[in-house]
Formats: structure tokens, C-alpha cells, sequence
């Protein structure tokens, strides 16, 4: 961690600043120290890496996922083409493919969740300009140890830290872009997951997710059957329903054979946006608003009759014609005058 990037963290917990202490530096890397939030909590820094994991007791699926990225370290970039390979695909061209959703500038700051050794975060690198920055983050410690190796290399600013990647230690609106491909399907609270990564984004900017899944019109075909008793992940239901309320022009695409989802959105500010006053045209007249919170008790169908054949000859929306009717007789049964 460089001197002065503490400050761009916060408690994952509780998002409060955090102090550093008990600081070893070599020239402007901090190669160890603690960072504390007034909460209480503390996150140390051990060879220049913060570990912001949190919780501090994982839930299980968290900690199997972790035990299986940390079995497996040492054959993951020895064996990952076969996955590409196994479609026809050529892996540098889908990776930036999905990057390029990013929309990302010369000086982006960009967060990668998931992001493993590195095979995307080398790509993002690349795409960043002196003053672009990388912050790249894994629930792993081999995992992310793999990725610091990739990266040493390279002449961009990125940030290595141990985190879970549904509790960030960010503040709100702290990234132009955020990016996630695979591993998020083993995510305890993918819901959580999501709408951290809108929290952290700033407005306008782009989310990019992505990993296995079947679409539906294929779970019944030999194709399907195969990989899934292969990889029962591929099973997973897709996570549409765990988006944040903050993304907009939401695209889905499935790649890689046709077996992985990537999601993008732009990121917006709280739910969508609608004139729901206007008055709309028509027999029925009202407004949106006014039709979903305007019920009243129902009515017998021979008062419903009357209500309509009465609408009718006054010209009137239905609408019009009951709040007038409504509103004369109950200022007259409560004794008000217009």
C-alpha cells in the first residue's frame, strides 16, 4: 500500500474513516501497520497488503469458496484456457471484450472485485493512463498474491487489498467503474454484492459482472446436461433479481459458448425516475399516482352502472367525476362548505 492510499479506505463495516497506526514504511509503501475505525474495528497490513476482510467470521459458503480458491492456486492459470478452449473462444478477446463495457478512461479510477490472478486486471492496467488507478481486491490470499506477481510489472497505480466483496471498504461514489467476472455465483449475500458495487460507483458510471450460467432455453439439451453435471455451477440460477435499484440501461449477453452471463448497467441514483402527474387522456382520466393511491372500497355493480351512465353524460373522465362526486358529499355529510 503507497503512503496516503489509507485514506481512501474506510471501514467495510460501519464506511468510517479509518486511522493508521503501528506504520512500517519503505520509502512511500507502507509495508505494515493497522488500520482502526472508531468503531473499534481493526484491519492490519502485512507486506504491504491491507486485509479488510469482514465479516471477521465469514459465513461457510464464504469460507468453502475461500478453501477452494486457495486449494487450487497453483493450477488455475495452468488449466483456465481449457474453459475457453473448450468453446472455440479466444480468451484475450473476450476478456477485453467485457472490458470494454467498462467505458473506462485514461484516468479512470476502477475497482475489480473477484479479481483473482489477474488476467483482467492486467487488461484494465493497460487501459489506465498515469493518472488512472486500479484497485484490485480478492477474498483469497493466494489468489491475490497470484495477482500482485502479474502486476509488478506494470507502470499503473494499482492497489492490492484482501476483501470481501460484499462488504467494500470504500465510500460512496469512490469509482468511475467497478468490474467482477467470476466466482461471484459463490458469494454468500450476491444481493449485498450488487448494491455495493453501485454504492461505491459514482452516477454515471459502469458495473460490469459476470460468471457461469445456463440460459433457459438450453437446461433441457444434451449440451446443457453435460456441463452442469461437469460444473454444477453452470446450474445457477441467473441473479436478476439481485440488482440494485440504482442500475440503468441494464444489458445482459451470454458468452463463452453461450454458458456465462455478463450484466452491465449504468449506475443511477436511487429508483428510476417518472412524471407520474401528468393527466392521462382517455375515459378512465386520472393520473398515475392517483390510480394507485387513490382505491376506495368497492361498489355494488348496479351503483357501478349509474356511476359510469352518470360520467357519461357529464363528459367527464371517470376519474373527474368521482372526485367531484366524492368530494360534494363528503364536505356535505361533515358540514363544509366549498
Amino acid at each position: 500500500m503507497r503512503l496516503g492510499e489509507e485514506k481512501f479506505y474506510v471501514d467495510p463495516a460501519t464506511l468510517e474513516p479509518l486511522n493508521l497506526g503501528n506504520v512500517v514504511c519503505d520509502g512511500d509503501q507502507i509495508v505494515s501497520g493497522v488500520l482502526v475505525s472508531p468503531s473499534g474495528h481493526r484491519f492490519e497490513i502485512t507486506g504491504g497488503v491491507p486485509n479488510f476482510v469482514y465479516p471477521f467470521e465469514l459465513p461457510k459458503a464464504d469460507r468453502d469458496a475461500r478453501q477452494q480458491s486457495e486449494d487450487r492456486v497453483e493450477g488455475y492459470d495452468r488449466y483456465l484456457p481449457l474453459t475457453f478452449h473448450t468453446y472455440g473462444e479466444d480468451e484475450q478477446a473476450v476478456r477485453n471484450t467485457m472490458v470494454d463495457k467498462l467505458d473506462l478512461k485514461p484516468g479512470s479510477v476502477v475497482l475489480e472485485t473477484g479479481a483473482g490472478t489477474g488476467r483482467d486486471s492486467e487488461i484494465i492496467a493497460q487501459r489506465l493512463g498515469a493518472d488512472g488507478k486500479l484497485y484490485v481486491q480478492d477474498i483469497s490470499p493466494s489468489f491475490l498474491a497470484k495477482n500482485i506477481e502479474r502486476m509488478r510489472g506494470t507502470s499503473r497505480h494499482v492497489e492490492p487489498a484482501l476483501a470481501n466483496g460484499y462488504y467494500l471498504p470504500f465510500a460512496d461514489n469512490s469509482f468511475d467503474a467497478c468490474f467482477h467476472f467470476g466466482g461471484i455465483n459463490a458469494f454468500a449475500d450476491i444481493k449485498r454484492a450488487f448494491s455495493e458495487m453501485a454504492r461505491v460507483t459514482k452516477p454515471g458510471g459502469k458495473v460490469v459482472v459476470g460468471d457461469e450460467n445456463m440460459p433457459p432455453w438450453l437446461r433441457e439439451t444434451e449440451f446443457a446436461r453435460i456441463l452442469m453435471n461437469s460444473n454444477p455451477e453452470f446450474a445457477y440460477s441467473l441473479p436478476l433479481d439481485k440488482l440494485p435499484v440504482e442500475a440503468r440501461k441494464t444489458r445482459l449477453e451470454w458468452i463463452i459458448g453461450g454458458v456465462f452471463y455478463v450484466i452491465d448497467f449504468v449506475v443511477g441514483q436511487g429508483e428510476p425516475m417518472a412524471d407520474f402527474d401528468f393527466t392521462i387522456p382517455g375515459v378512465r382520466g386520472g393520473t398515475h399516482r392517483t390510480r394507485y393511491y387513490g382505491h376506495l372500497e368497492g361498489v355494488t355493480p348496479e351503483a357501478k352502472r349509474l356511476a359510469y351512465e352518470a360520467r357519461a353524460r357529464t363528459g367527464k373522465s371517470m376519474h373527474q367525476w368521482l372526485d367531484d362526486v366524492v368530494r360534494e358529499a363528503a364536505m356535505r355529510d361533515i358540514g363544509q362548505k366549498d
